[in-house]
């Protein structure tokens, strides 16, 4: 794979009558940043399920460099009854995959402080998960995917529910970690604004068809008009792009809805 952490080729996913995607083929380079968009169903999570591993490819296939993978999932609500505290869910993604009773090794402890402090989550590190807010979930959510020291950086819309100041944060952080380590990082979003200055490339699922290139190529009213096959257009308002008229689309700045 040359210098590549991912590679497709000839890739398609379908369940049954229906094409998410076909004939695909892209390289993924070490320290690219590659924005994962299109509207609700079009195939943006299962692509993700599909680099974990958790879904088979209909056609084609699938190259990935051997060291682990990092995982953001979306903000989720945890329930009130939770005994884990903000340390305890960054240790999972150290030991989490051992059976028994975790053991409190130096060494383990000492990494995971290095974690909190990487995300400034340090603050709140023995506080109930229940108690925290979703910025400061999401936070120990990028600690976790990190501990392992991931090549790949998969993120399942990890803005999702969030206000805009924890978009910026947490965005932030992946991207911080991408610089410094040479990461990879693929990242689902319906708010392409947030990351728009730390994409390289634009992977755009809709109606069965995909556009992939810069988001200068891709973010475009003629680009788009063409892969869902009716007008639209794009429109940049203050900084922020915003989408409008596309069938199923949805806003990809917070600012207009179709």
């Amino acid at each position: 794979m040359t210098d590549a952490t991912i590679s497709l080729r000839g890739a398609g996913l379908a369940f049954g009558d229906r094409v998410l995607w076909q004939n695909l083929d892209l390289e993924l380079g070490r320290g690219e940043f590659v924005a994962v968009l299109g509207p609700n169903g079009s195939g943006k999570t299962s692509f993700l399920r599909v680099l974990l591993g958790q879904q088979r490819l209909s056609t084609g296939t699938l190259l990935i460099e051997g060291r682990p993978l990092g995982y953001i999932p979306q903000h989720r609500a945890v329930a009130p009854q939770t005994p884990l505290r903000g340390r305890d869910l960054i240790r999972l993604g150290l030991d989490g995959h051992r059976w028994g009773l975790p053991f409190g090794t130096r060494r383990i402890r000492r990494r995971v402080d290095e974690l909190l402090e990487a995300v400034g989550a340090a603050s709140y590190a023995d506080r109930p998960l229940a108690l925290l807010s979703g910025g400061e979930l999401q936070r120990l959510r990028v600690a976790q995917a990190l501990a392992a020291d991931p090549a790949v950086l998969l993120c399942d819309e990890p803005l999702l529910s969030l206000d805009l100041h924890h978009q910026k944060v947490v965005a932030e952080l992946v991207d911080e970690r991408r610089r410094a380590h040479d990461t990879t990082v693929v990242f689902v979003t319906h708010e392409i604004n947030p990351v728009l200055e730390m994409v390289d490339r634009v992977l755009y699922l809709a109606q069965g068809r995909f556009r992939l290139g810069s988001p200068a190529e891709v973010m475009t009213s003629a680009s788009l008009s063409d892969l869902y096959g009716s007008p639209l257009e794009v429109a940049r308002i203050n900084g922020r792009l915003v989408v409008v008229g596309a069938p199923g689309a949805y806003d990809h700045g917070g600012e207009t809805t179709v």
